[in-house]
């Protein structure tokens, strides 16, 4: 069963930063990507940054130059780089996983996505 785990999250002023990392056990196929997706409350799950398997990456126009998502293959953990945070970046961040590109476009990733972890809240102050 495959399991994925967030942490890193907290509170912290705008102009500052944090890293996210997601673990990621019990794999038994080949991933397409892995990915960031964010939900505020009233507001619908955004994507936020994802990683296909080739390195490759993509990144809402809203973070940017400020996030970078990166992996360690080996030891199956994901990050999400962030920077320069935003009050407007306040949300709970899952990580996600696909193992078809069907679930890796950004706009897809919370709905589509094939594995989810239960969030990291990350909260921006003014």
């Amino acid at each position: 069963q495959v399991q994925l785990v967030e942490s890193g999250g907290g509170s912290v002023q705008a102009g500052g930063s944090l890293r996210l990392s997601c673990t990621g056990s019990g794999y038994t196929a080949r991933r397409s990507c892995m990915g960031w997706f964010r939900q505020a409350p009233g507001k619908e799950r955004e994507g936020v940054a994802t990683i296909f398997s080739d390195g490759s990456t993509d990144y809402a126009d809203s973070v940017k130059g400020r996030f970078t998502i990166s992996e360690e293959n080996a030891k199956n953990i994901l990050y999400l780089q962030m920077n320069s945070l935003k009050p407007e970046d306040t949300a709970m961040y899952y990580c996600a996983s696909g193992l078809s590109l069907r679930a890796c476009a950004l706009w897809r990733l919370a709905t589509l996505s094939d594995y989810r972890g239960q969030g990291t809240q990350v909260t921006v102050s003014s």
